[in-house]
């Protein structure tokens, strides 16, 4: 299914995902869906990902606060997550196109600095440790 993939610190990219042990290797363990939306779209994060320690990535409306580690948005189904359309990768691009440096937060409502993103090198040889802490390839 076409995906947009959202990192910390980087713009989103679109991407084929199929599977639950992709959509796994994604958000770097046991996967968690939120509908902070009206559209028909799913963030899928690290269900644990705040716990884990991963790195602040990006606020989300709805009262959900934010997310912490690598995520995805995709479409979701009659059953299950499917495809993005153009249009919904057109906004979602736009929406999550700013990263965001988390500052504080008041109660669950994240308090963040926007910032220009990196951009992710499309070749998927390379994506793996691109954006680690360290720089480590």
């Amino acid at each position: 299914m076409k995906v947009l993939i959202v990192k910390p610190g980087y713009a989103p990219y679109e991407a084929e995902i199929n599977g639950l042990h992709e959509m796994q290797d994604v958000v770097g363990g046991l996967i968690q869906a939120i509908y902070p939306f009206e559209d028909k779209v799913a963030v899928v994060c690290n269900d644990e990902g705040i716990f884990l320690g991963m790195p602040f990535n990006r606020s989300v409306p709805g009262g959900y606060g934010g997310v912490f580690g690598p995520f995805f948005v995709c479409g979701v189904g009659a059953e299950d997550f499917c495809s993005l359309t153009p249009e919904q990768i057109k906004t979602y691009k736009k929406e999550f196109h700013n990263a965001e440096i988390l500052i504080g937060a008041k109660g669950n409502t994240p308090v963040t600095l926007k910032v220009q993103p990196k951009t992710v090198d499309s070749n998927p040889r390379h994506e793996k440790g691109r954006d680690e802490p360290h720089g480590r390839e």
